[in-house]
């Protein structure tokens, strides 16, 4: 699609400008849109590059263009138009619109009420090494597999590391984020000095926030090989967890890196976890 402003910066000093961000997105859009499309969606849009102030969108207006729709959900005060993509012609016009970060929801559109994964976002403190992350990753998928549920790992783009796991959509929001919680607190009542189940930022010191809130209704997770609006363009990305001993961050790929990947790739590394049937353990 025709771009306005095509050559304008969106990571200053980098060389990076709105072309190569809808050119990475058209490049990626294989991999990408299984974890987007039909997802009622929240946008970080950067009108001036990320140097500038940038916001979220959730709700659809006319003027964010062709292929990007509205869904109309339920709030406290009545319904809310939201916004969603079917395919790359929806994302396209949304980088159009300066949006660069792409946060879907953990439900479809047609059934919003009864969410299909969960997402436990393992967020470091400063100082926290690397290799205690890709240990939280692994304990996180351990004490999943006990309960029957298999799950896939994805690079944040930032700090830290996603454990995501797919559901059939049966449960409600409150179980999901209730099963979400028990686990997060049971890892930080085991390992108190590792892991923190809690949101506040006093108690997070040397440990590892285990973020469970992901799981409520409304709330939101950066869908894989999303842009960050970051310095470097690091990329979400999401991996087989034969790889994720090969990474050195939750940044290791940015928009070059992750494009040639997309380009050498002969399957999906979450192929079976849109594939996979699970529910909820009782």
């Amino acid at each position: 699609m025709r771009l306005t402003s095509p050559d304008r910066e969106v990571y200053p000093g980098e060389g990076i400008t709105k072309r190569h961000v809808a050119e990475y997105y058209e490049a990626v859009a294989e991999w990408l849109m299984p974890e987007l499309a039909e997802r009622p969606t929240s946008l970080l849009r950067c009108p001036d590059g990320i140097g500038g102030d940038c916001f979220f969108q959730k709700k659809h207006a006319d003027s964010l263009g062709p292929g990007v729709h509205a869904v109309c959900l339920d709030e406290r005060d009545g319904e809310d138009e939201y916004i969603y993509v079917r395919d790359i012609e929806g994302v396209l016009s949304l980088v159009q619109m300066n949006a660069i970060e792409f946060h879907p929801w953990g439900a479809r559109r047609r059934n919003p009420e009864k969410p299909d994964r969960l997402v436990f976002d393992l967020d470091p403190a400063d100082g926290v090494p690397w290799k205690e992350v890709l240990r939280a990753a692994r304990e996180v998928r351990d004490r999943l597999s006990a309960a029957g549920l298999e799950s896939w790992p994805r690079l944040s783009g930032g700090k830290g590391i996603h454990v995501c796991v797919p559901l059939e959509p049966r449960a409600g929001w409150d179980r999901a984020k209730d099963f979400a919680e028990a686990v997060a607190r049971a890892m930080a009542g085991d390992s108190p000095d590792r892991y923190v189940a809690s949101a506040s930022k006093a108690l997070r010191k040397g440990r590892i926030f285990i973020d469970w809130l992901r799981n409520g209704r409304g709330n939101t997770s950066v869908a894989g090989w999303v842009l960050r609006a970051r310095p470097g363009a690091p990329v979400a990305m999401p991996l087989r967890w034969e790889e994720l001993g090969r990474t050195r961050s939750g940044g290791h790929w940015d928009i070059h890196s992750a494009r040639r990947r997309a380009a050498r790739l002969r399957s999906d590394p979450w192929e079976d976890f849109f594939q996979v049937r699970q529910r909820l353990p009782r």
